[in-house]
């Protein structure tokens, strides 16, 4: 199987959504159910320039995403923070991987971003597993940081430093 990984473009829109609308998906994100073909054909048409977004492509069907937002705050520019989905029926199959190395490779290598930030529920082990394989580490945990079915929700923050010694 060969992941193809891309910028994401306006015509993704419906794809996206799609993505977006998986069960998997919407309890692991902080995305609520049910979203609108208009909301992401919006959301793509209106990005801003501190954004990338990119997704993963399996003969040709979107599979996944990844998003990369980077700080323009002049003491934040060296940080970035990553959001990411794949579809339910793609999960396992190396699709978080390939967008991980892929926004990973964008960040260290073209945006000289050295500190990677992002939020994963304490109860996703499967993401947790992938982040940790790709260098980051758990800062701590958010107590009731998101509510879901119903209750709240634990989730760790996480981060991948790259570069620059630790000063403390």
């Amino acid at each position: 199987m060969k992941v193809e990984i891309r910028h994401a473009e306006p015509g993704d829109y419906d794809a996206l959504r799609e993505v977006h609308s998986q069960p998997g998906v919407v309890k692991g994100t902080l995305m609520l159910p049910f979203p609108s073909a208009e909301s992401w054909r919006k959301r793509l048409a209106e990005k801003p320039t501190s954004l990338y977004s990119l997704v993963a492509c399996v003969d040709d069907e979107l599979v996944g995403t990844i998003s990369l937002s980077h700080e323009t705050h002049p003491r934040r520019r060296h940080v970035g923070y990553i959001g990411m989905s794949v579809h339910d029926l793609w999960q396992g199959r190396g699709i978080g991987t390939a967008l991980m190395e892929a926004v990973i490779e964008l960040a260290d290598n073209w945006l000289s971003l050295s500190r990677l930030e992002l939020n994963v529920y304490t109860d996703n082990d499967a993401a947790i597993h992938l982040y940790e394989k790709q260098g980051f580490e758990i800062e701590g945990t958010l107590r009731n940081y998101a509510f879901r079915d119903g209750g709240y929700v634990d989730s760790y923050a996480m981060a991948r430093i790259r570069g620059i010694p630790d000063t403390q």
